[in-house]
């Protein structure tokens, strides 16, 4: 599973340091789903699931350096050298909003490539976008990134003065 979840002095708060396999992605979903259900907001569960494991596998592919998610490690592989970055999910609930953010040890920040309809990848960034109020990214100091996306968790639906100002695709520096 993973390599250590760690709950913050803060309740909405968490993080989970995943281990740099393939398995690594349902480690993802099943930590988000214990952490938005401990919350009350499973309701939500489907749409941050589906972007965790987007992010979480973009970390994998580009971080990690595989271009194919066959070429991931399974478990039992051997590990990174311990000078590389984990790869890190975090989730932070302050109502009325979630954000799902995934560290790694790459400095090059996602691309959202032209969709091609027939790949078998590179429609990850559209279902972030899609799924998401907001996403953005931010470098972290010396290497690494977080990729970020924002979820409205308010229990009835946004009005329309709401939903106008949400933003798309930010980078921070």
């Amino acid at each position: 599973m993973s390599t250590g979840t760690v709950l913050a002095t803060d309740p909405h708060v968490v993080s989970c340091t995943l281990a740099p396999r393939f398995e690594a992605v349902r480690t993802a979903r099943e930590f988000t789903r214990r952490s938005l259900d401990a919350w009350g907001l499973g309701d939500i569960f489907d749409d941050v699931a589906l972007v965790a494991s987007e992010l979480v596998t973009n970390a994998l592919r580009h971080a990690l350096g595989q271009s194919e998610p066959s070429l991931v490690p399974a478990q039992g592989a051997p590990q990174p050298t311990a000078g590389s970055l984990p790869i890190r999910i975090s989730l932070v609930h302050r109502a009325p909003q979630v954000v799902c953010a995934v560290s790694d040890p790459s400095s090059t920040g996602p691309i959202a490539r032209e969709a091609d309809f027939v790949a078998e990848s590179g429609r990850g960034l559209h279902l972030v976008d899609s799924f998401s109020r907001s996403w953005g990214w931010h470098p972290l100091a010396g290497a690494g990134k977080v990729v970020w996306a924002l979820f409205d968790a308010r229990t009835e639906l946004p009005g329309p003065e709401q939903l106008s100002n949400a933003g798309r695709h930010r980078r921070s520096a």
